[in-house]
């Protein structure tokens, strides 16, 4: 067997020993494991990343008042930075100083690039190079079946030669992003009394939170003093969107209005679920609360829908929120939670199960309606092992907020429809709540910040390793049918 290209690097010329330098030594190794493994190696990235903010906002200089912060308050919140949740167990305006806010922008920032993505850009600053494995890792952010058996259109999202370019496009793009969603905030919180410096800071954070679906708010009054204006809310909203639908859409759709290329089925399936979603959402949300007093009650009536459809962006995973969700009704919280649940766009700043994932589920049902073998949408056949990895997602995703909500039932003893908002918004990335979060017990916190954890690192990784796990199996075993239904 001949070695390979790592095994030659690692042999010296005289004797087989390692001459080289413990730097190159680490960095060969950091290489080989990203290779072999590349969701471990996300995961691992991902995880210490998590930690190193942690033990930085546990320490005297994060908190404003300079004590230590409770490391479970400190681990929670930094759980909650890079896995863009927005969720919060201490006041954000006041508890954290200024170090202390920057390393929470840093990180939400970082978390908003996404998991593998990140994984590449640390496996090509350490082995110097982007190799093809690398280039499927950053691919399968944005369309885990890239890697899957059979063929896959490299329309779908990027080609697999412009991820080079993408890794230093996404984080730039998003930059350029937050700067004009910042742009557009400065006036008006110059406007509520702020001095120039602290409008455009606190613009800044509103915007990057917002791009990422953090949901994190600057602000002491959060953004109840904005609950009426439509300016504010727009943008905030218009900063969700574009985050909820995902760099490779967001990339599509430029290409688009600057050649008029045509759009993927990924693309189209994505923007025509996301605005359905939105709209029913919106409606639904609408006429449950137009005469709760204690939400859109309280406003007057033209002003209703527009809380109502901002309230339905914020499902996206946004976590911005401008009523009082713990004041909805329990109809209200169970539409959200499906909202929230299914989440945004894949390769996205949201969380959730994915609204293509939704769409392949619904378009299965409708082939077995209709007596169909195949999915077919927007003039496409969509493949079988698809719809496999739609389902083990949804399945992971249903387990995880299961086990999570049945943990904190019995730590808090809270009704049921509390508990599950705020464990499926901390699936999902989401950040609304209806103040469990900030009430619970230190255990409490832990089993909150593993399912942030499992709910922004699972799916993704899930089936980037499913698609990548697929081998041949050169014999077919015996057919027999179970009855399902």
């Amino acid at each position: 067997m001949r070695p390979g290209r790592a095994d030659l690097r690692r042999r010296s010329l005289r004797g087989g020993r390692d001459e080289r330098s413990f730097l190159a030594r680490l960095r060969d190794g950091f290489d080989d494991f990203a290779r072999s493994s590349p969701s471990r190696f996300a995961i691992l990235v991902f995880t210490s990343l998590i930690t190193i903010l942690a033990l930085l906002l546990a320490t005297p200089w994060a908190a404003r008042d300079r004590q230590p912060t409770d490391f479970a308050d400190a681990l929670f919140t930094a759980v909650s930075a890079i896995c863009v949740t927005g969720l919060t167990t201490v006041d954000m305006s006041t508890h954290w100083s200024t170090f202390g806010n920057v390393a929470i922008l840093i990180g939400l920032q970082v978390g908003g690039i996404g998991v593998l993505t990140l994984a590449s850009i640390l496996g090509l600053v350490v082995s110097r190079r982007l190799g093809l494995r690398q280039r499927l890792i950053a691919a399968s952010d944005t369309n885990p079946a890239r890697s899957h058996a059979g063929p896959v259109s490299e329309s779908q999202a990027v080609r697999l030669g412009e991820i080079g370019g993408l890794l230093a496009t996404v984080a730039l793009s998003a930059l350029i992003i937050e700067v004009i969603l910042m742009l557009a905030l400065i006036p008006r919180l110059l406007l509520y009394g702020l001095d120039p410096w602290g409008a455009i800071w606190k613009s800044f954070y509103f915007a990057a939170s917002a791009f990422t679906n953090t949901g994190f708010v600057p602000t002491e009054a959060g953004v109840e003093p904005f609950a009426t204006d439509p300016w504010f809310l727009a943008v905030i909203a218009f900063g969700v969107f574009l985050g909820s639908l995902g760099f490779p859409v967001i990339f599509a759709l430029l290409r688009w209005a600057k050649s008029r290329a045509r759009l993927s089925l990924h693309v189209k399936l994505t923007l025509v679920t996301t605005i359905g979603l939105l709209f029913l959402g919106a409606i639904a949300i609408g006429l449950l609360e137009w005469d709760n007093p204690q939400t859109l009650g309280s406003q007057t009536p033209w002003f209703r829908p527009v809380t109502a459809l901002f309230t339905s962006f914020m499902t996206r995973s946004g976590g911005f929120s401008t009523i009082d969700i713990d004041q909805t009704d329990g109809s209200t919280k169970l539409v959200m939670d499906m909202l929230m649940f299914v989440g945004g766009g894949s390769a996205s700043t949201a969380g959730g199960i994915k609204v293509t994932t939704l769409a392949v589920l619904f378009l299965a049902a409708f082939a077995e309606a209709k007596g169909d073998n195949d999915m077919q949408v927007f003039e496409r056949r969509i493949p079988v092992d698809v719809l496999r990895l739609a389902v083990s997602v949804v399945l992971w995703g249903a387990t995880i907020v299961a086990t999570s909500s049945i943990i904190i039932l019995r730590i808090t003893h809270d009704p049921l429809d509390r508990v599950l908002f705020d464990v499926i918004s901390a699936f999902a990335t989401c950040g609304l709540s209806t103040g469990l979060t900030e009430s619970l017990p230190d255990a409490g916190k832990y089993v909150l910040a593993a399912t942030m954890w499992a709910g922004r690192v699972g799916t993704v990784t899930l089936a980037a390793a499913l698609a990548a796990a697929q081998r041949r199996q050169l014999y077919t075993r015996a057919e027999e049918r179970p009855i399902v239904g």
